[in-house]
């Protein structure tokens, strides 16, 4: 076990490096936000100065170089639009995307778990049939529509809940967070609810798969011989095995929802990391839109790297290889 992780360690290491890279130069490829930074009527001379002074005169390599020396460091480089360091403003917007993103996990498992199993093992039915068309209808809506759609029905004409932005938040640890009071819950319902419904479905349909093939199993069938009930024979002998494969998609949605949540946002105006994004995106700013990537990356690699953990929790013939 010992080595495994180790290794995961150090193939960790090696993408962020090769991840790093890549990110950096493709962002350098990309216009030049010199001209965006300078007054209109700035000349020559001023422009110069001002590409020194951000180090933008330097080849990229150069400009790669004193960015990876700097990342060791923790620093990843000042915002050229809010002169403050990038990691910092990430870090600012950080825990209202972890809340989204969390909100929308909890109700990926919660929902699309239990009606998976449910349908597993009740194959042909009226439930089953009612599953899996759901589960096509959350594959298939986009998320932006999906988005407007609840905000028409349940902001606009039924006024259950509002349209946009964050609300009141209470102080968890020194984290600003939505969820533990009334108010601010009623803000995050919408967009989390837009944020999970293609996870909802994912889930659903793995778990029905899962089921359904665990379900066939002779200890499943001794265990119904012997008279063991619907719930207990969920949660001890199916819930086990269907788990595993089930644990890695969400630990890997989780990154996808961390990462892609910038349209959820944008549509209900959340303050997180995808709305600063859009706009680094928009004014070129690169320390920002670098920070960005490189933290989603390192997100991606910690939650791989849980997985890979949990992995071996869950299933003792990894444990066992791994000895």
């Amino acid at each position: 076990m010992f080595e495994m992780l180790i290794k995961r360690s150090l193939q960790s290491v090696l993408v962020i490096f090769i991840m790093s890279l890549l990110a950096f130069v493709g962002i350098n490829l990309v216009g030049n936000p010199i001209y965006l930074l300078v007054a209109p009527n700035a000349s020559p001379a001023e422009i110069a100065e001002a590409s020194h002074a951000l180090g933008l005169d330097l080849p990229v390599y150069a400009q790669y170089w004193r960015f990876l020396v700097n990342a060791l460091h923790g620093d990843l480089g000042n915002s050229f639009v809010f002169n403050q360091p990038a990691i910092s403003l990430i870090f600012e917007r950080m825990p209202a995307t972890l809340e989204l993103a969390s909100a929308a996990l909890v109700l990926s498992f919660l929902i699309g778990v239990p009606l998976g199993m449910w349908a597993g093992l009740r194959p042909g039915s009226k439930v089953h049939k009612l599953a899996m068309g759901f589960s096509i209808l959350g594959v298939t809506i986009p998320s932006f529509w999906l988005g407007l759609i609840l905000i028409l029905v349940f902001a606009v004409n039924l006024g259950w809940f509002p349209s946009g932005g964050r609300g009141p938040t209470t102080s968890l640890l020194g984290i600003q967070v939505s969820f533990l009071n009334l108010d601010g819950l009623r803000y995050l319902v919408l967009p989390a609810a837009t944020l999970a419904l293609h996870n909802i479905a994912l889930v659903m349909r793995m778990t029905e798969a899962g089921t359904r093939e665990v379900a066939l199993q002779e200890y499943v069938k001794f265990a119904r011989a012997k008279g063991v009930g619907a719930v207990r024979l969920m949660l001890r002998h199916v819930a086990p095995n269907v788990m595993i494969p089930i644990v890695t998609v969400m630990g890997l949605e989780f990154g996808q929802l961390i990462a892609f949540s910038l349209i959820t946002e944008t549509i209900f105006a959340w303050p997180g990391m995808g709305k600063l994004i859009v706009d680094s995106v928009l004014q070129l700013d690169r320390p920002v839109v670098v920070a960005y990537l490189m933290v989603v990356l390192v997100i991606f690699v910690l939650i791989n790297f849980v997985v890979d953990i949990l992995y071996l929790i869950l299933d003792p013939r990894l444990r066992a290889k791994s000895t």
